[in-house]
């Protein structure tokens, strides 16, 4: 943490802006969205959240199969489960230790056989490291499926120079305090989609309809972001190339001393 982030906090507490709602909320959001090429954006409480509504927005019903890595956080398979769908999980290939692209198309394959055609395919960029996004992609095309980047620990990533999250369908950030920044808890989805985003900060605002009293015609979500916690985010998004360059420059470090060692690969 830094003194911006203490700045921008203090300035929530004395306008008293602190639920999920607030100017501090549309600012952080709009920082996300000039990172991203301009796309939409719904600051949540969770990159969990965030797949979760994903897949809701995308249809997803119960007894569907969703594709994603095997080597990846709890996180990114529980929101399958919370809609009552089947995580398919695929292995990883060795470049990366992200999803096989070659077992991505055969379990693809082999859902079609049966009858299931897998209906997502939610896609971890671990560690920060890119994913084969190009074969990916071209699978996803040939047999439209839609693309979830969980970009959870990506952000700042790029891929020949395009942002990590704006390849897909979706894009899902993290900010719990394990991640290149944090907001304490908080999470991010990011789409092309206007509509998308639009229905997602409806749904993660327990989906209360535009009128002046309380009424709900569909079923809602916790999943806004706090204004307090936005406000943390903006400050720790000044960082972010700096936290990039400092991760940078520990993996030289680690290939510097330890390359000597004819056991030890590096990615």
């Amino acid at each position: 943490m830094s003194d911006n982030e203490l700045k921008y906090v203090n300035d929530v507490f004395e306008k008293n802006w602190i639920a999920p709602v607030g100017p501090h909320i549309s600012k952080f959001e709009e920082i996300l969205s000039k990172k991203h090429e301009n796309y939409s954006v719904a600051a949540l409480n969770s990159g969990t959240s965030a797949i979760h509504l994903s897949l809701i927005l995308l249809g997803v019903k119960s007894g569907d199969d969703v594709l994603c890595s095997s080597f990846t956080f709890a996180a990114t398979a529980n929101p399958i489960k919370y809609i009552g769908a089947n995580p398919i999980f695929i292995d990883s290939e060795y470049e990366t230790w992200n999803m096989c692209p070659v077992l991505l198309e055969k379990a693809i394959n082999e859902g079609i056989a049966i009858g299931k055609k897998p209906k997502a395919i939610i896609l971890v960029h671990l560690y920060g490291m890119p994913a084969k996004i190009d074969e990916i992609l071209n699978i996803s095309k040939k047999f439209d499926i839609p693309v979830i980047e969980d970009a959870a620990e990506a952000l700042g990533s790029t891929y020949k120079k395009k942002n990590i999250g704006t390849f897909g369908d979706f894009g899902v950030f993290s900010f719990n305090g394990n991640k290149i920044i944090t907001t304490s808890g908080g999470g991010a989805l990011i789409s092309k989609n206007k509509k998308f985003i639009s229905q997602a900060k409806y749904l993660s605002t327990q989906a209360r309809d535009d009128k002046p009293h309380y009424e709900h015609s569909k079923i809602g979500y916790n999943y806004r972001l706090s204004n307090v916690c936005a406000a943390i985010g903006i400050g720790q998004m000044e960082v972010l190339n700096s936290r990039v360059e400092k991760k940078r420059c520990i993996n030289k470090i680690y290939k510097e001393q330890l390359s000597c060692i004819d056991e030890i690969k590096f990615l």
